[in-house]
């Protein structure tokens, strides 16, 4: 007889609302072992008694086959304790604990509607046909409706809805797909449609979905509910539709991104590879830039001017019926007017959404949490995930050590997605937004409410920017806690490290945006940080230049053409003002920037890629953020020669140290004088990227690093990023990219949990 031995397992990661449980009761089963498997407010907690050889096999089962929408980060042995020995009989799923204590369990993202729904909802046979909340362990809602930890129905607002005797067997049932399915709903029991038309009227049901695709079959615009919020709907390839939704929307020029019935619709329209196929299918269903093909039927208004469609296929079941019945692509954007937060809740829709939507297509069930789409884009370095949200947050990360304390990381200003870090694990929410409205500090201000409830533990610090203006920066320091402001391009090379593991020593951190607070008082941008012994130095930046009118020349890339031309004495500042446009205005911001009036010091790298996309003939205005930027970016893709301009690399000494500065004088001056012998543009921005991933390159060979972290929204770009990536790699360093977390704002509040964990918040000055 083999010898039996127990074990108490703990598992941490994704592993609530997953269809974890019953994965482990079928595996112990199977091995024949006796025991018991929970939810609580750490993971999972197992224990399991039978063979070794058995309880090997179910560790390896566990690491190695989860259910796809789970993520283990770890499993560890716990001392087990004599008195909850597991007895004889089957291996059970026990009940989750009501004293939770200190939460540090993953709450888990909404996921996509599953292939095994997706054929119960088209099939007429299934008692769920055309249902349009049918869900199961592996898809479906669960942040979005989460009220408290661990993740069970009374914890969620599915407690409204009472399961029907077919349901509450399907939820009992250990070996069915819908055990412990927290959504698990169906027509006799679950939440139903409405279509509300504005007058009054009202249709439910089939009639609701019909009627509303029958309003965008007519070029009509519709409010539809989904798993975290509102879209607006309009027939894609319809512009007079397109163009009245950029209207009632006040969306200028910003793309929309498109929902296509089906894989195929999009090839159709755009460029699939191998690797967006598996974006666009994955559980998490975000919006993938993919470019658009030349025979596309989609109209020009949907993105104007724009090679890349931001595409997406139906990830709720209602998006797959009311697709279905309207028979092509629309536009699935966000439900507000342009820069106001995502309307979730059905009193909101109706009063901000009546002046927009011609019908609205809401439910029942309530949205605790709302969730705005995630959106990627590809590049060689791998998929660069631009908004992180629905699908992938709020997965945790995990923190190298333990962290004392339940420390709120307030995040920054634009992109703002604050986080809980405590233990051994940090928490991001769903990207937020900018925080310049009202109603978006609000949203704010309610999700930092929400992660404090959620994990049911008090905040005790804060770590925030140090910008002192920045809203999330006053909301911080309103807390009255102990806190700890980190320097901005400093927070961004910390979140790199932390999502890939690296420690902060032997690194250039490459922080490369728009703008942030530098330490100097300058607004930094083009930031070079040499990391050793988790400790951070300004090792070189860009050579900086002055932004006149503050604002006004971060919307406009002509007036920081013209500063670059101010600053390096170019004698031909009048001419390059009356090409731009701007030759009314070039004498006052001339002495703007000699006087020092409202001209900030930058060394931006973001805004130096406004001023050549100007130089270059692309557009000044930045009618919606990078808009410049990556019109400069399609451009060079166009490129057919090659020219090749350069930067400098000069010494500086501001402070007696060792300081390099980028020189970008070589570079300005050579796109000058080849645009003046009629080189192409295209070929100017291709060389542009080149010479900026060459002098990171320099820099890095000046530091004797042996890994360089690219970070930042230039680093959204993904010629800039590749081109780096590969220059770095031949001259034998480590790269260290964002996998995980966007590389602009929205990772700040992860440096700023890790800041906190090393008590690192300022970049030392050379």
């Amino acid at each position: 007889m083999l010898e039996e031995t127990d074990i108490l397992l703990r598992v941490r990661g994704t592993v609530q609302g997953v269809g974890f449980r019953p994965f482990v009761r079928r595996t112990a089963n199977r091995l024949h072992l006796r025991g018991w498997v929970l939810n609580d407010g750490q993971g999972v907690l197992i224990r399991a008694a039978g063979p070794r050889s058995a309880l090997d096999t179910l560790l390896l089962t566990i690491r190695t086959e989860a259910p796809p929408a789970a993520r283990v980060e770890s499993v560890e042995s716990l001392s087990a304790h004599d008195d909850a020995a597991p007895a004889g009989g089957d291996f059970a799923i026990a009940p989750s604990p009501l004293d939770t204590g200190s939460l540090e369990a993953a709450m888990t993202p909404d996921l996509a509607l599953c292939p095994d729904c997706r054929r119960e909802l088209l099939n007429p046979q299934d008692r769920r046909y055309r249902y349009p909340f049918i869900n199961c362990t592996q898809c479906g809602p669960r942040y979005s409706i989460i009220e408290h930890l661990p993740y069970d129905r009374p914890r969620t607002t599915m407690r409204a809805f009472r399961m029907c005797p077919e349901c509450e067997r399907e939820y009992s049932d250990p070996d069915n797909r819908r055990h412990h399915a927290q959504p698990n709903a169906c027509p006799a029991c679950g939440p139903s449609v409405r279509l509300d038309l504005g007058t009054g009227a009202q249709a439910r049901g089939e009639e609701a979905i019909s009627r509303a695709a029958g309003i965008l079959k007519a070029g009509g615009i519709v409010a539809v509910k989904g798993i975290g919020g509102y879209h607006l709907l309009a027939d894609a390839r319809n512009p007079a539709a397109v163009s009245e939704l950029r209207r009632r929307k006040h969306r200028e020029e910003k793309p929309f991104a498109v929902m296509f019935p089906s894989l195929p619709a999009i090839h159709a329209e755009a460029v699939v590879t191998p690797d967006t196929r598996v974006l666009l299918v994955s559980a998490a269903a975000p919006i993938v830039l993919l470019l658009r093909r030349p025979e596309s039927g989609l109209a020009a208004e949907v993105a104007p001017g724009n090679p890349w469609i931001g595409a997406l296929l139906p990830y709720a079941p209602l998006h797959v019926l009311i697709l279905e019945a309207f028979g092509g692509p629309v536009v699935a954007t966000s439900a507000n007017l342009s820069e106001e937060p995502l309307c979730f809740s059905d009193a909101d829709a109706h009063r901000r959404l009546a002046g927009i939507a011609d019908a609205i297509l809401g439910n029942d069930r309530r949205i605790v949490h709302p969730v705005d789409d995630s959106v990627v884009r590809p590049s060689v370095s791998g998929p660069i995930r631009l908004r992180r949200a629905r699908g992938y947050a709020p997965t945790p990360i995990r923190l190298p050590e333990a962290l004392a304390g339940t420390w709120l990381c307030a995040g920054s200003q634009m992109k703002c997605a604050p986080a809980v870090a405590s233990g051994n694990g940090v928490v991001l929410s769903p990207h937020i937004g900018d925080l310049d409205g009202v109603a978006t500090r609000e949203v704010y201000a309610r999700t930092v409410d929400m992660l404090a409830e959620v994990h049911q533990a008090p905040y005790t610090a804060v770590a925030c920017d140090r910008h002192p203006d920045y809203v999330s920066t006053r909301f911080a320091a309103a807390m009255g806690l102990p806190c700890l402001p980190v320097q901005h391009h400093l927070a961004h090379v910390l979140a790199c490290l932390l999502e890939n593991g690296h420690d902060a020593d032997d690194v250039l951190g490459v922080a490369w945006d728009g703008t942030g607070f530098g330490e100097d008082g300058t607004v930094w941008g083009g930031e070079f940080i040499r990391m050793e012994k988790r400790a951070a130095t300004r090792f070189a930046r860009l050579r900086p230049f002055r932004l006149p009118g503050g604002e006004a020349a971060i919307r406009d890339g002509r007036r920081t053409a013209l500063a670059l031309a101010h600053e390096i004495g170019d004698p031909g500042y009048d001419a390059l003002a009356d090409a731009l446009g701007m030759g009314g205005t070039a004498r006052t911001l001339r002495t703007m920037m000699e006087q020092r009036l409202n001209s900030p010091v930058t060394s931006s790298a973001g805004h130096l890629f406004d001023a050549v996309g100007a130089l270059l003939g692309l557009g000044g205005l930045n009618r919606f953020e990078g808009q410049t930027p990556l019109a400069l970016e399609a451009c060079a893709a166009r490129a057919t020669g090659r020219i090749e301009l350069e930067t400098g690399l000069c010494a500086v000494a501001p402070g007696g140290g060792a300081f390099f500065e980028v020189d970008w004088q070589p570079l300005f001056e050579g796109i000058r004088r080849e645009r003046a012998r009629g080189t192409g543009v295209e070929d100017l921005a291709a060389s542009f990227h080149r010479a900026l991933a060459t002098a990171i390159t320099s820099v890095a060979l000046k530091a004797g690093v042996g890994a360089v972290a690219l970070t930042g929204g230039c680093f959204q770009n993904a010629r800039l990023l590749d081109l780096t990536r590969a220059s770095l790699r031949v001259a034998g360093f480590d790269v260290i990219v964002h996998r995980e977390l966007p590389p602009n704002d929205g990772n700040i509040a992860a440096g700023q949990a890790l800041a906190a964990l090393w008590n690192l918040s300022t970049v030392r000055l050379p």
